[in-house]
């Protein structure tokens, strides 16, 4: 009895085994969206990292020594030029100018007796009563008292000079920092003068990145066969996001490559300036800039969600006239305005999988869905701004 029972057990099982093939069989071909890739002209844009400096950067430093007596800021604090930044005890140099105004005075009043004393000889001369070496001596002292003269005013000058320099001022607008001395302290001035603060410029600012012997060369020949303007001597438009941005929206230009290649790094310096609306950057900062890399060309596009990897090869699925998957090998470009450049591989007529594609392998049938790709264009006009350019070829500020 319990043998049969488990005969009749086995027999119900292989009569349900087969069952499942028939489900999988019942889901179908596998869906996916397909679309064709796109067609367009498009130039590349390289991107570099890089990091904002001031335009003018200035060292406050005292040109003559003292205490310091006051100071005029309060630190970080917006300055613009010649506002009063600190004050050294100018008393020394006002008993300095009394000194030197009064050398003039005393220098003058040498001079007037100078020349009365060679009048005198000239007319004794005349009258034969005093020699010709007698009259040479006078008109010596004469002009030694001239330069005596001139002398105490040079030394007037200085004077003037030294106490004005007691009063320290801003040499550029911008940004200060902290004040580095206190009040009360003894400051030196002149060679190894005593740093008081800095003061960075903040509108315009600069953006400088270093660029590799392989770009600048790209660009040289672009620039020879007359695909792209050389940076050079045009002002070439420049993008720049920071760090939580993710729009290209800051837009500058070109205004400087250095003359040499750095022989430990392998790379050039190249700078472009932006406007710098409300102070917003500060110097330091740093980005990720974008310029034009290539002249127009006609590219295939498709999403970057359709490539695969394949150990060293990327590839895309797509779907031919009988619905069944084949795997192409391709050569990818950059991303431009959201899509993958494709250099090779694709043609732009097949029906690239697009969505679904990890549930599918080459050879099985699909069901494939037809979309269509999005488009997002980045607004990035490669056009040099000719009143910028012109201003970049001349070094006009």
């Amino acid at each position: 009895m319990v043998r049969s029972l488990i005969v009749l057990l086995s027999a119900a099982g292989l009569l349900a085994g087969p069952a499942m093939p028939v489900a999988a069989q019942q889901q179908g071909p596998a869906a996916v969206d397909v679309a064709a890739p796109v067609l367009r002209t498009v130039r590349e844009w390289d991107q570099y990292t890089g990091r904002f400096e001031a335009v003018k950067r200035v060292e406050v430093r005292a040109r003559v020594s003292g205490y310091i007596q006051e100071v005029h800021f309060r630190d970080g604090q917006f300055v613009e030029r010649g506002d009063l930044l600190f004050t050294i005890d100018p008393r020394p140099f006002e008993a300095a100018l009394a000194r030197a105004d009064a050398s003039v005075a005393r220098a003058e009043s040498q001079l007037r007796l100078a020349e009365l004393e060679l009048e005198r000889g000239i007319t004794l001369l005349e009258r034969q009563t005093a020699s010709q070496a007698e009259v040479d001596t006078r008109t010596a002292e004469r002009d030694a008292a001239a330069a005596d003269l001139l002398i105490a005013q040079a030394e007037l000058r200085s004077a003037q000079l030294d106490l004005g320099f007691t009063r320290v001022r801003a040499e550029v607008a911008g940004r200060v920092s902290d004040s580095r001395i206190d009040i009360g302290n003894l400051i030196f001035g002149g060679a190894g003068a005593t740093l008081l603060t800095t003061i960075v410029s903040l509108d315009p600012i600069f953006f400088v990145f270093d660029v590799s012997e392989a770009a600048y060369l790209k660009y040289a020949r672009l620039h020879k066969s007359g695909d792209r303007a050389g940076s050079r001597t045009t002002g070439n438009p420049v993008y720049v996001r920071i760090g939580d941005e993710t729009e290209w929206e800051r837009r500058g230009f070109m205004d400087f490559v250095d003359n040499e290649i750095g022989q430990n790094t392998g790379t050039i310096r190249g700078r472009a300036m932006f406007d710098n609306p409300g102070n917003f950057i500060p110097p330091g900062l740093f980005g990720q800039a974008r310029i034009v890399g290539s002249s127009e060309y006609d590219a295939v596009l498709i999403p970057d969600e359709a490539v695969l990897a394949d150990q060293a090869n990327r590839l895309v699925m797509i779907v031919n006239g009988d619905n069944v998957v084949e795997a192409r090998v391709v050569e990818l470009g950059p991303i431009i305005d959201g899509l993958r450049v494709v250099r090779d591989g694709l043609t732009g007529e097949e029906q690239v999988i697009v969505a679904g594609v990890q549930r599918v392998r080459a050879g099985v049938e699909v069901a494939p869905n037809v979309v269509e790709v999005a488009v997002v264009p980045e607004g990035l006009d490669p056009t040099p701004d000719e009143e910028i350019g012109a201003a970049a070829a001349t070094g006009a500020e």
